[in-house]
């Protein structure tokens, strides 16, 4: 196999003329450049240079060699550079994939804290829910998937998740092969219209929403509410769902029914018409930044990662 410290010599060797000179260019002895040319003869299986008097000429398959050699060593130079600054912050990418709401509020300073810190490091968003999100992380189309996780509620008590204890054990995301930064703990509330019998109330229990008509979110947000309501003894009437929360408040707003929602979503919508009241039993989804164990071995990965946890403490 040819290497490319043989090649360097190599080229030394036809610039200068001789190994001796070669070796004062490339600052180390004339045994060790004539034991890497016989190394490089036997990779090639045929000779590369005749001694003719004190100097050394290329043979045919020399001068081939070190023809290519020059376009291969600078490739590989430029190669050394570009990881080099991949790996200094001053260049690469991040491409990441969040939910909505996640986009809106955590994502914003974090990227933002990203460019000011390493100005030479692109990062790219597109949006996705979980479980969408993960499977574009194992397929490699991106670095950090932002995603979230409810606890299970169905016939069991772990639906009261206690304020700062996260709802899926750290370094658990239904499978070892991810690397999980948890982020945050985001309660869930009640959204009823301002006119609601509960409106004024300090806190709703789910089973008094027995008889609404509700309004849902996303099909991940959808199932864990169909679960949350039949915890609490009711299959509810989902008349209205959507993806988007803006929407949600609206369709509140507008008297059309009740929801329960993230609190995270309030951060980036300014309900019209709609109260926020808390739901009992309390319940939290975990956010967390989800990445592949060699990808969180990347710098720009890394200081993303940071980033966004800083971002959520705020």
């Amino acid at each position: 196999m040819i290497e490319a410290r043989h090649l360097r010599v190599l080229r030394a060797v036809s610039t200068t003329g001789s190994f001796s000179a070669a070796a004062r260019e490339l600052g180390c002895t004339q045994p060790a450049v004539s034991q890497q040319m016989k190394a490089l003869e036997q990779s090639t299986g045929t000779p590369l240079l005749i001694r003719t008097g004190r100097e050394m000429r290329l043979t045919q398959a020399g001068e081939a060699l070190v023809r290519h050699a020059s376009g291969i060593l600078a490739g590989l130079t430029a190669a050394e550079e570009e990881v080099a600054a991949i790996a200094g912050l001053r260049a690469g990418r991040v491409r990441m994939v969040s939910f909505p709401s996640g986009s809106s509020t955590l994502v914003p300073g974090a990227l933002a804290a990203m460019r000011s810190a390493h100005p030479g490091t692109r990062v790219s968003l597109v949006e996705a829910e979980p479980p969408r999100s993960v499977e574009m992380l194992r397929d490699g189309d991106c670095e950090i998937a932002l995603a979230f996780r409810y606890p299970e509620v169905r016939g069991s008590d772990p639906a009261v998740v206690p304020v700062g204890v996260p709802a899926v054990p750290e370094g658990v995301w239904g499978s070892d092969d991810l690397v999980v930064r948890p982020l945050l703990t985001d309660r869930l509330i009640g959204v009823v219209p301002e006119g609601h019998r509960l409106a004024g109330a300090e806190r709703i229990g789910m089973t008094e929403l027995a008889g609404e008509s509700w309004i849902a979110g996303c099909p991940r947000c959808r199932r864990h509410l169909v679960e949350m309501c039949e915890n609490a003894g009711f299959t509810p009437r989902i008349d209205f769902a959507t993806d988007d929360y803006p929407s949600v408040f609206g369709l509140v707003g507008a008297g059309l029914g009740v929801a329960v929602m993230p609190e995270l979503a309030l951060e980036s919508v300014r309900p019209k018409g709609a109260r926020i009241v808390p739901v009992e039993p309390v319940v939290h989804r975990e956010i967390v930044a989800l990445t592949l164990p060699d990808l969180a071995r990347v710098p720009a990965v890394a200081a993303m990662l940071d980033h966004l946890a800083a971002a959520a403490t705020r």
